[in-house]
């Protein structure tokens, strides 16, 4: 079992801290309680479970062109199915900010009780977001976020920053007491804020256990661009101890490279979870020995969050009545140890 990255290890402590002396607080206030008074009035397991009235919701999401992307879109629709009480209403997945803008316009025009949206381009979509919001709509953004807090009542990320760290810290438990190890790093598209916030975290956490990235060159998420990325790495660095790919739908193209040159010397760790890259893993006989989770169940997540929202509920597990405003998801290292756990769950490149 993998230690607990020592900068997640203070948060925790601090955080466990300010817990404690908000429960001595609460125990030493005359007046106050440590009965059962703040139980949700709001929400139950039951309650959300049971059907209610109907809740119109239109989603828009990206184009499949991309394993990760095709099961963002799978995922919320296979979610809604669940749900008599959820009609909803899919527009043609799009990688063009203006079409999505339309389509929008035509859930506000038609009137639906809220909308998921995986924006292609957070700044470009946020004004016909704050259009819905302004209409009434709730809008759970996805993924991408809005350039403005009003163009959403609900936001659902995956942790990019928490994913470099969740890589670095698996590459420093694995060769932190080399100090001069070599690690390298084939990042997404450089100019998109997801691939910048990765890039930081791993190297924040690099630093933590005194290495850093050595080599590192940019791909576009593809397998053609992961595979001519990886060929560029591996010619300009004869030796590399550890290398973080931060996708696995490039990493099928990263994995060839790495086959081509016949390399075997380093570890590498991917990111996203593909089911694909699980197996690798799960088979032993490949470099890749972990990935981070970059969950494909945002969307998912945001129809069910829609329906709570509009049917007036709130999360079962949550004192709070309310839907919370943003929501960050977890970026676990999947290894051979635990990857029964998510194999299951997994998308396919």
């Amino acid at each position: 079992m993998h230690a607990l990255h020592p900068r997640r290890h203070r948060m925790l402590l601090a955080a466990g801290t300010s817990l404690a002396m908000v429960g001595l607080l609460a125990a030493c206030t005359p007046g106050t309680t440590t009965e059962t008074e703040t139980q949700p009035t709001g929400a139950s397991l039951e309650g959300n479970a049971e059907s209610g009235d109907t809740v119109v919701i239109g989603f828009s999401g990206p184009a499949a062109d991309h394993g990760w992307l095709g099961a963002i879109n799978s995922a919320a629709i296979a979610e809604a199915e669940k749900y008599p009480d959820i009609d909803l209403r899919v527009a043609e997945g799009t990688n063009d900010a203006n079409l999505q803008i339309s389509q929008v316009e035509g859930f506000i025009n038609d009137g639906v009780d809220a909308i998921v949206l995986l924006p292609t381009d957070g700044a470009a979509l946020t004004e016909v977001a704050i259009q819905a919001m302004e209409a009434g709509i709730p809008v759970i953004n996805v993924d991408r976020e809005f350039s403005s807090t009003f163009a959403a009542r609900t936001t659902i990320l995956g942790d990019n920053y928490g994913m470099g760290v969740s890589a670095g810290t698996y590459i420093c438990e694995e060769l932190g007491d080399n100090p001069d190890a070599v690690v390298a790093e084939i990042a997404g598209i450089d100019s998109l804020p997801l691939t910048q916030d990765r890039s930081r975290g791993f190297a924040d956490a690099l630093d933590d256990c005194g290495l850093s990235v050595e080599n590192r060159v940019a791909a576009d998420f593809t397998v053609q661009g992961g595979e001519a990325a990886a060929s560029q790495l591996l010619s300009a660095a004869p030796r590399i101890d550890a290398l973080w790919n931060h996708d696995d739908d490039q990493g099928v193209g990263v994995l060839a490279a790495i086959d081509a040159a016949g390399r075997d010397e380093f570890i590498m760790v991917g990111g996203a979870g593909s089911a694909n890259a699980m197996r690798e893993i799960e088979s032993g006989d490949s470099v890749l020995k972990a990935t981070v989770i970059y969950p494909s169940t945002q969307a998912a997540d945001g129809i069910r969050l829609a329906r709570l929202l509009v049917q007036d509920k709130s999360m079962s597990d949550l004192i709070e009545v309310e839907v919370p405003s943003r929501i960050v998801l977890n970026a676990p290292v999947v290894t051979s140890e635990n990857v029964d756990k998510y194999l299951p769950s997994a998308f396919e490149s």
